[in-house]
């Protein structure tokens, strides 16, 4: 669901994979490249369950469904970005808060994810809309 990919865990580099992680807005033309010095934490399955109170077939399923992005590690395991239980409670607070289901969280998600974008570029810009932002 998210527009970012990341390669194997614990290679080194801070989204996981090969490559230099961009910082700023993907809607702008120029990017930061930096490298990454410290692997970036990953968080197992049992861990990302216990803190999200969720089962870990249900996180499965979520992992299935594209909602929640997870890698497998060396061993098989899934792991996950530590921002993984953020994500699961805003999937949670969708589900019960406005009774959607799995297919239609996956695009309010990618709606959400964009219209954050757009008002970071808007900030960005010095220009600022009137109303709230959306989450």
């Amino acid at each position: 669901m998210n527009d970012r990919r990341a390669g194997a865990a614990g290679s080194g580099w801070a989204d996981g994979g090969a490559r230099p992680v961009r910082t700023g807005a993907d809607i702008t033309a120029t990017t930061a490249v930096r490298y990454a010095l410290v692997p970036a934490p990953r968080l197992s399955l049992d861990t990302v369950a216990r803190l999200s109170g969720l089962h870990p077939d249900l996180i499965h399923r979520f992992v299935a469904l594209g909602l929640v992005d997870a890698e497998r590690d060396a061993e098989g395991h899934l792991v996950f970005d530590p921002t993984a239980p953020a994500v699961l409670a805003r999937i949670q607070r969708l589900r019960t808060g406005l009774c959607l289901n799995y297919a239609s969280i996956g695009l309010v998600l990618d709606l959400l994810d964009r219209i954050s974008l757009l008002e970071a570029a808007l900030r960005g810009r010095g220009t600022r809309s009137e109303t709230p932002p959306w989450t």
